[in-house]
């Protein structure tokens, strides 16, 4: 392959768009300078690129059929079995389908990227099967992971498993639902906004966004550097964290990882006590208004759990954090502009950071955004959309100013995690909505596609721990109880969140499970 050199027109073409106004003779005079320096780039083709290691090739895969895949929740099937002992020794497993497993289509949920196939393992496939795991498949989300229901995948609707008409809550829809209706023990969630947490909530299943760069995100389609997560999801917190512990821990490619932030034997601390352990309710996480107003059962149930803990010798208190309010908009500054920065003109993978780069998924993305960009989902095109608007207008102001008050943000909820071990308040304001119809308005689409994030999305923005907790079954369907815990004590989520499983409330079961 040998790099073409850019024409006259190309280069007035790209000197207009910056607004240079070159005249032709300087624009032949920096054709005669740039075309030598092409060379480089004809070296780097003839050069090898390392890649991610794949250490288990067997990769029987297949696209489901129907009877295999009653809810929806797989996009495509495969079973690829790891090491014959370890700490997931017999257990099953999805991947979120943004997350690279070799020699198995990837879609992202989106038209885009139709047809795909990688060629790597993310870090935590390979961590999943050295710890024995069986990798069942890879579960279908929503498009380019960029709305909270379920209602956007190409892949076609999921559906929750405790009623079928009902989103089981996204972008991790598959993951929830398939782990909810017993068709793997576990699943692999991402989360920039509350994607492994909603479906969690409205599925009633455990997951956990980890700290902030605690698990790789290497080979995993990313949306913003600052707010992506990876992490578990499960039936019990227990196994929750058995999946932490398989794959935490840096791999010296992602640059959300830094120095100092080292992973645990989080299933040994699930002590099964809470003695002592410092409960703050959030007032500010109830009775919300905007962009979606508060079920009163959903509020009654949380505090009503929450209450519960003390009877086995946990301290609770209602607190105010009136920054939390300020949570969702300060994520929205970061969102617009970063996932239209990052992911939708970065080729879906950004663009100034050290580590390991999916090329060929860059490129794959890259051609197909400048091709098919009518294929994004219209919550994608909100992003896309508000973020060009605000960065032609405004030149990067409120991001940046986003990204600053992110830190206060946290300051905040550092200052109130002083006196309290765990923050709690709902996971989702609402319970799980019924699914848009097809054919429903824009302005439906859009407003579903945002309507969980409100408590979710500020600690993505911050980084710190949060844990959904399934603490009640009202008309039918799950509630959710979120625990947020500091930077670094996911451990203490867990051990809250196992006592509260074994003593209080279990997992309900849902009406549609797997034969």
């Amino acid at each position: 392959m040998s790099v073409k050199a850019p024409s006259i027109e190309d280069l007035t073409r790209i000197s207009d768009s910056f607004g240079m106004r070159l005249s032709r003779e300087q624009i032949q005079q920096f054709k005669q300078i740039i075309d030598p320096t092409l060379a480089s780039y004809d070296r780097l083709d003839q050069l090898t690129e390392p890649t991610l290691e794949v250490k288990y090739p067997d990769r029987k895969n297949w696209k489901p059929t129907e009877k295999e895949n009653p809810l929806g929740g797989w996009y495509w099937r495969c079973e690829i079995k790891g090491a014959p002992d370890g700490l997931l020794k017999g257990k099953t497993l999805a991947m979120k389908d943004n997350v690279c497993v070799a020699n198995v289509p990837l879609m992202c949920g989106s038209r885009l990227l139709e047809g795909f196939v990688p060629k790597v393992d993310a870090t935590i496939v390979t961590r999943i099967l050295d710890a024995g795991g069986t990798i069942l498949g890879k579960a279908n989300c929503e498009s380019l992971c960029c709305s909270g229901n379920s209602h956007t995948s190409d892949s076609g609707i999921v559906h929750n498993p405790h009623d079928l008409s009902r989103s089981p809550g996204g972008s991790s829809t598959g993951s929830g639902a398939l782990v909810a209706a017993g068709s793997v023990d576990m699943a692999i969630g991402a989360d920039q906004a509350g994607s492994i947490r909603i479906p969690c909530s409205w599925s009633g299943i455990y997951g956990l966004k980890p700290t902030y760069g605690l698990v790789p995100y290497t080979g995993i389609g990313p949306m913003e550097l600052t707010i992506d997560h990876t992490g578990p999801m499960a039936r019990s917190a227990r196994e929750v964290a058995l999946l932490l512990e398989a794959i935490a821990g840096p791999d010296g490619l992602d640059p959300r990882q830094r120095a100092g932030l080292m992973p645990q034997k989080y299933s040994q601390a699930l002590t099964g006590d809470i003695k002592g352990l410092r409960f703050g309710v959030v007032k500010e996480g109830f009775g919300l208004n905007q962009p979606t107003r508060s079920q009163k059962d959903v509020d009654d149930a949380v505090r009503e759990a929450a209450h519960a803990l003390a009877k086995y010798g946990a301290q609770v208190k209602e607190i105010s954090l009136p920054m939390h309010s300020d949570g969702f908009h300060i994520w929205a500054g970061i969102a617009g502009e970063g996932i239209l920065s990052f992911m939708l003109e970065g080729g879906g993978a950004g663009r100034h950071w050290k580590g390991f780069y999916p090329t060929e998924m860059i490129e794959t993305f890259a051609r197909a955004m400048a091709e098919h960009a009518d294929y994004l989902s219209d919550s994608a095109k909100l992003f896309a959309l508000t973020g060009r608007y605000m960065r032609e207008q405004y030149h990067g102001r409120y991001y940046a100013k986003a990204q600053n008050l992110a830190r206060t943000l946290l300051a905040a909820y550092n200052e109130a995690l002083k006196d309290c071990d765990v923050l709690v308040m709902p996971t989702t304001p609402v319970k799980a909505g019924k699914i848009p119809p097809k054919g429903c308005s824009l302005a439906e689409s859009v407003q579903c596609a945002l309507e969980p994030v409100p408590n979710t999305c500020p600690f993505n923005a911050v980084g710190l721990p949060a844990l959904n907790v399934p603490c009640a079954v009202s008309e039918g369907l799950p509630v959710g109880m979120m625990f947020v815990g500091r930077m670094g004590e996911d451990a203490t989520l867990l051990r809250a969140a196992d006592v509260f499983q074994h003593k209080i409330f279990d997992t309900p079961i849902p009406q549609h499970k797997a034969a």
